[in-house]
């Protein structure tokens, strides 16, 4: 196949490609230019900038390609621009957009056809507000130009090498202190029975590049199934070997010494607005060719990653003092 990202140099694009290249595919990536780029030499570079108005596009004025997959879209004006170009010049195009689409709301799962945000100010582009709601203006942007070969990809929190975000990355390098100080505390959120999910980079690329070889349309998460954070925990200490000590602390604690989602990330206490986001059932993902590694190699292959990143990149884990 012959496939063009839109994005593909960092973390998630960067491991799509990775893994269409193993599988013997042809890719091409659409990029800025201002990321560092390590990619193969066998990837064609296309340079632009798709925020622009006018001739940010010229690099994709000619060319046909078997699927689009679009890593790199964030708000509806631009994911409509290259989109609208590209159609009747790529077979599908798929939309990488994010769990974060649902509306707050009690529920006991997550499915695809859950509600999701209705934004009152579509012309928006503020997207640390309202990421959410605007990958929602994006895939109806898509979906309504390409319709049936349009494809949806909604990622959980994405760990493994190369995260960025440093969400996932932070608990290995809070565990792994243990190897080094027996019975290391490290803090952990709840009582242990909160649920948690994840989704590794490299499945997420695999999955991704499987549904254009498949040529697949509709809605998918991907995640690992709902798993708690005892489980998630005592599991990636076991692959790490890590001797730490972990102090569950109650979420009412937690806020009392000013502790969230920032400081402990991935943990959404179950009574919060948005606690359903970690009951996301991926079954129809699954079914459709959705594969996930097991936590300790994603917690290794993570760590691994991390500890040669500079120092001031590195989350620093939050102490437990004696009176915690």
């Amino acid at each position: 196949m012959n496939l063009l990202l839109l994005g593909g140099t960092q973390f998630v694009g960067r491991h799509i490609v990775l893994s269409a290249l193993e599988r013997g595919h042809s890719v091409s990536t659409f990029t800025r230019g201002q990321t560092p780029d390590n990619l193969p030499e066998a990837v064609t570079r296309l340079h632009g900038d798709r925020s622009q108005v006018n001739g940010g596009l010229d690099a994709l004025n000619s060319g046909r390609w078997d699927a689009c997959i679009d890593v790199s879209g964030y708000l509806p004006r631009v994911v409509e621009q290259s989109a609208r170009l590209l159609r009747g010049r790529v077979g599908r195009y798929l939309f990488i957009s994010t769990v974060s689409v649902y509306a707050p709301g009690e529920r006991d799962t997550t499915t695809e056809d859950s509600p999701v945000i209705e934004l009152e100010d579509p012309a928006t582009e503020d997207t640390a507000a309202h990421y959410g709601g605007l990958k929602v203006l994006c895939e109806r942007v898509v979906s309504g130009l390409y319709g049936e070969q349009a494809t949806h990809v909604r990622p959980h929190l994405v760990a493994g090498p190369g995260d960025h975000t440093r969400r996932f990355t932070y608990w290995p390098e809070a565990l792994v202190a243990g190897r080094l100080v027996p019975d290391q505390e490290v803090l952990a959120p709840g009582d242990g029975s909160d649920p948690v999910q994840y989704i590794d980079a490299r499945d997420l690329a695999a999955f991704v590049v499987h549904l254009t070889e498949q040529d697949t349309g509709g809605t998918f998460h991907t995640a690992v199934p709902p798993m708690s954070w005892h489980a998630f925990l005592n599991e990636m200490a076991d692959g790490l070997r890590s001797q730490s000590e972990l102090v569950w602390t109650s979420a009412s604690g937690l806020k009392t010494r000013g502790l969230g989602w920032n400081e402990l990330p991935l943990f959404v206490a179950r009574a919060e607005d948005d606690a359903a986001m970690m009951r996301t059932d991926n079954s129809r993902a699954v079914a459709a060719g959705l594969k996930c590694r097991p936590l300790a190699e994603t917690a290794r292959d993570t760590l691994e990653w991390s500890v040669v990143q500079p120092t001031e990149k590195r989350p620093v884990p939050v102490p437990v003092s004696a009176e915690s």
